[in-house]
């Protein structure tokens, strides 16, 4: 039967021995940089960097897609010379609005984050 110490002297031996093994880094590096290269080959998706965008951005460019699309529909609808310059306010108001909901958002998200 062997000695647990002369067992215990052979282990710490071995233990010295692979943390001196200079192939270590390289083997590390090689795995980082293989990892690195597997990222890269993944196809790129707009839905995807969409999604990444906060919403404190995403949300006013929705504010003013619909306030453009206001301006365009509301002086069909609307008989004004105001018409434009209603569409315009609404615009802002709706990038404004947008604006402060994704910034709640963001928040939120931030502290469902942090919880955790």
């Amino acid at each position: 039967m062997p000695d647990p110490e002369a067992e215990r002297l052979k282990r710490l031996r071995r233990k010295q021995l692979s943390e001196r093994d200079p192939l270590v880094k390289q083997r590390q590096f090689q795995h980082s940089s293989i990892i690195k290269e597997k990222r890269m080959q993944k196809s790129f998706s707009l839905i995807k960097a969409w999604r990444e965008i906060p919403h404190s951005i995403r949300s006013p460019f929705y504010g003013l897609v619909i306030g453009i699309l206001i301006v365009v529909i509301l002086p069909n609808l609307w008989e004004s010379q105001y018409a434009i310059y209603t569409g315009a306010f609404a615009t802002i108001l709706f990038m404004i609005f947008g604006f402060i909901f994704g910034n709640s958002l963001d928040l939120r998200d931030e502290i469902k984050k942090n919880l955790k």
